[in-house]
């Protein structure tokens, strides 16, 4: 194949010469670029799987918050002896206003 305009000639006996040096900068700088492509994709590989355990733990941490306080996940035994006191604390608080009403009705009601 002969290219007219330039008055080269080309075939595939063509030879091209390039310094050995250069050759070897090639080589290294194709080797650096691989390097680098790969060494990026693992980090965005590894960023994104880290991304998607995170949204893992928000959505658990979401249910957890959401379904603690209404009951649905238990009560710690702490809570449950927690609300045993407050119950026998409100049955004593209505005892006494019951007491006080009575009082206060003895005090009124005339002798």
């Amino acid at each position: 194949m002969k290219n007219n305009k330039k008055g080269h000639s080309f075939s595939d006996q063509s030879i091209i010469s390039i310094p050995l040096r250069n050759l070897i900068a090639i080589v290294i700088a194709v080797g650096v670029v691989v390097t680098g492509y790969f060494n990026v994709t693992g980090r965005i590989t590894f960023l994104e799987h880290n991304m998607e355990l995170q949204r893992v733990y928000v959505d658990e941490n979401s249910n957890f918050r959401i379904k603690w306080p209404l009951g649905e996940l238990g009560a710690l035994p702490d809570d449950a002896e927690q609300n045993m006191r407050l119950t026998q604390l409100e049955k004593q608080i209505e005892e006494i206003f019951l007491e006080m009403k009575e009082i206060e009705r003895n005090k009124k009601a005339p002798k």
